[in-house]
């Protein structure tokens, strides 16, 4: 099981970063918080202090067209934020 997704890189979650050192990531479904701050320190190489996940339920979409209605579902997904050590940092664009 690949357990990191991606990391999200939105607004709010620049804030989060810039305020109270934190990230976030979209992770699977299947993995707990141990397994996500073992992949993540592995990974970045870094000392999380906290991790907290939450849930997405992925929400119906209706469009019309000129066929008619037409119907979707959103994708449903896990997300963790974790919190890292005072001092440390996470960079995502070294390695482009």
């Amino acid at each position: 099981m690949e357990i990191l997704k991606q990391p999200l890189l939105t607004e709010k979650v620049t804030q989060l970063t810039e305020k109270l050192n934190r990230y976030a990531f979209k992770v699977d479904h299947r993995a707990n918080k141990i397994q996500i701050k073992g992949a993540i320190e592995a990974m970045y190489g870094v000392t999380i202090t906290a991790v907290n996940t939450m849930k997405y339920v992925g929400k119906l979409k209706t469009r019309n067209t000129k066929a008619g209605a037409v119907q979707g579902r959103s994708a449903t997904y896990k997300k963790a934020i974790i919190t890292l050590k005072d001092g440390e940092t996470i960079d995502f664009y070294s390695n482009i």
